[in-house]
């Protein structure tokens, strides 16, 4: 991790202020009349954080630190909005050009319900997935372990999917079936487009112990966690990447934000778990750990449930660092079945509930057809 990358570690999911000016005068930009570093630097950007937004006056013709200091900006997922930009900003980066021009800042109310915050959120992340790795963020990102185990056949194929259309990271999948043999999800198993690893587990053994069956026939150099019954962008596992290359912690994940409650068909969302912070706690079906600390810990604990808060506990205690980011490309999924091994009513989550919405409401970033 370099102490000057202008990252998004705390960005505000509410702000409190409004959209300020960002104009270019001598040869500098200027933040609401407050000179911005050459080159930027985290210091500048955290005055910024309140801000809905950043409305960009480009200078007319190209000038030095012009267009780097906005992709720094767009890096540190600071919301940037602008009219169509010159000629020469579109012809030097034309997908920068593009979502800065194509977002509108919206009044919020104040709160976290507020549904523009989460638009200008969601515009945050497309601006810093793009300009990150315009920086050469993951450019030479290790191999991710994915490792699921399910016990429930009729959720294969739609894990499998999901993890088939990930972007942006080099997967080796490891597939354990709990309690049922191939045969049983035979097409969706050969429908998966990449290479997959699968291994039949006994019915009577510990969830975590066929999770750590599963990792056992992996090589790769990181360990992503996958729940067959959760929903998750195409760019969930390259999100985790790039948060892990920005905050070069050991362990990454997202908040549980969203969940889809099955029984009421109902959309809820939380926001009482920051996200861009360093923490102790991460969604379980989100965790993104290094082998190393992986294997220093034993792995995960040979329960039947508790799997995911018991190996978080345990790699703090390793003195590994832990870091979550956004939840938006991530849906948990809540049915009355038995069969989750972290188990709260449906009542539970209707409490906590921000938002609520009738049907399947996940953010756009889960990009569901």
């Amino acid at each position: 991790m370099t102490t000057e990358l202008c990252s998004p570690m705390g960005f505000m999911r509410t702000p409190s202020e409004g959209t300020a000016e960002l104009s270019w005068q001598d040869g500098r930009w200027f933040a609401a009349g407050r000179p911005l570093g050459r080159p930027l630097r985290p210091d500048d950007v955290a005055p910024l954080r309140p801000l809905r937004a950043l409305r960009v006056a480009w200078p007319r013709e190209p000038a030095a630190y012009a267009l780097a200091t906005i992709r720094d900006l767009a890096g540190a997922g600071v919301p940037l909005t602008a009219d169509p930009p010159p000629a020469w900003v579109r012809a030097a980066d034309p997908v920068l050009a593009d979502l800065i021009a194509g977002w509108v800042p919206e009044a919020g109310d104040g709160s976290p319900r507020s549904v523009a915050d989460l638009r200008r959120e969601e515009h945050s992340v497309r601006l810093r997935r793009h300009a990150l790795r315009a920086k050469g963020l993951c450019r030479d990102t290790p191999q991710v372990a994915v490792v699921m185990a399910s016990r429930r056949p009729h959720l294969v194929g739609r894990a499998l999917a999901q993890i088939a259309r990930q972007r942006g990271a080099d997967l080796e999948v490891i597939v354990a079936l709990h309690g049922y043999p191939a045969d049983l999800v035979r097409q969706a198993l050969d429908e998966f487009p990449g290479t997959l690893t699968v291994i039949e587990a006994d019915r009577d053994t510990p969830f975590g112990a066929v999770l750590n069956q599963a990792a056992e026939r992996s090589s790769a150099g990181l360990i992503a966690k996958w729940d067959d019954d959760d929903w998750y962008g195409p760019e969930h596992i390259a999100d985790l990447l790039l948060a892990k290359a920005y905050s070069g912690a050991d362990v990454v994940g997202t908040a549980a934000e969203f969940f889809h409650l099955e029984p009421l068909n109902c959309t809820i969302r939380r926001t009482d778990y920051s996200s861009e912070v360093w923490t102790d706690h991460v969604a379980g079906g989100t965790i993104l750990i290094d082998r190393r600390l992986f294997q220093e810990v034993g792995g995960f604990a040979p329960l039947p449930g508790g799997v995911d808060s018991h190996l978080l506990r345990a790699a703090a205690a390793a003195g590994g660092r832990i870091y979550r980011t956004h939840g938006l490309g991530y849906m948990l999924s809540r049915s009355v079945s038995g069969d989750h091994t972290w188990r709260l009513p449906l009542a539970h989550f209707l409490r906590v509930a921000t938002n609520q919405w009738h049907g399947f409401r996940p953010s756009l970033l889960l990009e569901t057809p």
